[in-house]
């Protein structure tokens, strides 16, 4: 019996060393910002993969990107076309953006046209134009733009000749080594019903929506074998360098964990620094919120102008005004911020295009961090962040603020964000943007009638995990700044409410009638 079982023992640990190791599929790197880390890594070699979405959407553009980013002399690109766009009047266009490389064309990048082929015969002599080619150049990538043409031109094809195509063609260009495209218009309607997309590795989904008089692009990986992307609609935009991508998930994967005890910044002005049990901790998420004129911006330009004077960098964020406005404001009242800016200790971002999205803001304001190192962010103001946005950004402006707020803390950085809330005399909101949940600390400014003057007050209404004055204080904005008064408030009762009445007498005070 023992025998017997050191036998199966030694049967198992031979089949245990000759069982084969997996297969390392090598990524590549599509050229395009931010895509590759939605893929998980970059795009498979030797996938077939399908671009597909409506007109206009950039899919042309996307394939352009990732061929000029990998084509080699010795493994070329070929771009086959068919009965869209010409090859001339494509890179017509192609070359304005800054990623088109003339020196590859005719070289490491070949162009084919198939056109006269697809109108004068049937699938099975495209398939063998294709596959003449390929066999000839031994390309590294293959694209054809726009596939779905040729399977248009022939209406009588029914669904398995079409499937027989697709599936021949992935063959063939698989067995050669190739990381091919297919791109191809096609409506959201037809992904559950095309059989197509079944023999795709890769399926990314670009669409375009209009909102009143904005348009917002979004992406979508659909699917993508062997490898875990990221799910979700995702925004991109195309500018003078391409596309370029802003995952949901921009920035949450780097998040640090916060150490039990942290160090605390001061917010400039030393009074609220007490106020707030000896500064702001850091990493932290501060909510300046109060009326127009109550002084949010200026409690930014001391927070941002105090970091640069103790060594720590900074980026302001602005939405309402540009940044030349900014720099004059705060020289009145002392702050030398273009000094800093033109020493490289300071960057002013005035985040204020057209159809704006959450994730491109925070993409710029990642980028400003790492580039400077930055320790401390204003972000001035959240109306004006909204108001920037195209209108279907605007509806989940509270998630994407979330994960804005978690991936900028989470890499250490304190920010600093300022509301304005229309003045209320009747009760004492945090926020009229039901954004206070993200704030680890909350400062209230407003207003109060005091004697026939208004006044301003400021008093911290949270800290999270630290404790914090419970005083409410009176503050001017003089030359130099916030200064708090000496004035003692006392003998005054429901401050907060904005219309404050003495100890002494009852409240509210109600006039007879006449």
């Amino acid at each position: 019996m023992a025998q017997k079982n050191q036998t199966t023992g030694q049967q198992r640990r031979g089949r245990a060393a000759t069982k084969p190791s997996k297969v390392i599929i090598r990524n590549l790197p599509t050229g395009i910002p931010g895509l590759d880390a939605i893929m998980g890594g970059g795009l498979p070699e030797f996938s077939f993969n399908i671009v597909a979405g409506g007109p206009g959407c950039g899919k042309t553009t996307m394939a352009h990107q990732f061929v000029f980013a990998n084509a080699t002399e010795q493994r070329p690109g070929l771009y086959f076309t068919i009965l869209g766009e010409s090859a001339i009047k494509m890179l017509r266009y192609q070359q304005q953006y800054t990623f088109f490389d003339p020196a590859k064309l005719n070289g490491a990048i070949r162009f084919i046209n198939l056109s006269q082929i697809v109108l004068d015969h049937d699938l099975s002599v495209v398939l063998e134009a294709i596959v003449k080619e390929v066999e000839a150049a031994n390309p590294a990538i293959v694209v054809v733009d726009s596939f779905r043409t040729a399977l248009r031109k022939r209406a009588e094809l029914t669904e398995m000749e079409v499937q027989f195509f697709v599936q021949q063609l992935a063959l063939q260009l698989t067995s050669w080594e190739a990381t091919t495209f297919l791109i191809g218009e096609y409506v959201e309607a037809e992904v559950q019903e095309n059989p197509v997309f079944t023999v795709a590795d890769g399926l990314i989904w670009l669409s375009q929506v209009t909102e009143r008089n904005s348009v917002v692009r979004k992406l979508q990986i659909l699917k993508l074998r062997g490898q875990a992307s990221v799910p979700g609609l995702h925004t991109f935009r195309i500018t003078e360098d391409g596309l370029q991508t802003f995952s949901r998930t921009l920035g949450l994967s780097e998040r640090k964990a916060r150490p039990i005890r942290r160090p605390r910044l001061s917010i400039g002005v030393p009074e609220v620094d007490k106020m707030l049990g000896g500064g702001i901790p850091i990493g932290d998420s501060v909510l300046v919120a109060g009326a127009s004129g109550t002084g949010k911006s200026v409690f930014g330009s001391h927070f941002i102008t105090e970091g640069l004077r103790r060594g720590d960098r900074g980026i302001m964020a602005v939405f309402e005004e540009r940044p030349e406005d900014v720099k004059r404001r705060a020289k009145n009242l002392g702050h030398d911020l273009a000094k800093a800016e033109r020493q490289g200790k300071l960057k002013i971002l005035y985040l204020r295009p057209l159809d704006l999205s959450v994730d491109e803001s925070l993409q710029a304001i990642l980028d400003a961090v790492k580039e400077i190192d930055a320790k401390r962010l204003v972000i001035d103001s959240l109306v004006g962040f909204e108001m920037a946005l195209a209108p279907g950004f605007r509806t989940d402006f509270r998630e994407s603020l979330y994960r804005m707020m978690a991936s900028v803390t989470g890499a250490g950085v304190t920010v600093l964000n300022t509301v304005e809330l229309d003045e209320n005399f009747t009760e004492f909101r945090f926020s009229q943007y039901m954004v206070s949940f993200l704030a680890d600390d909350i400062i209230r400014l407003r207003y109060v009638d005091i004697d026939g003057v208004l006044r301003r007050i400021v008093t911290v209404i949270k800290m999270r995990d630290s404790q914090h004055s419970k005083d409410i204080r009176e503050y001017e904005i003089t030359r130099k700044g916030v200064m708090l008064t000496d004035r003692r408030l006392n003998e005054y009762r429901a401050l907060i409410t904005g219309i404050p009445a003495y100890w002494k007498t009852s409240w509210p005070i109600e006039e007879p009638l006449k």
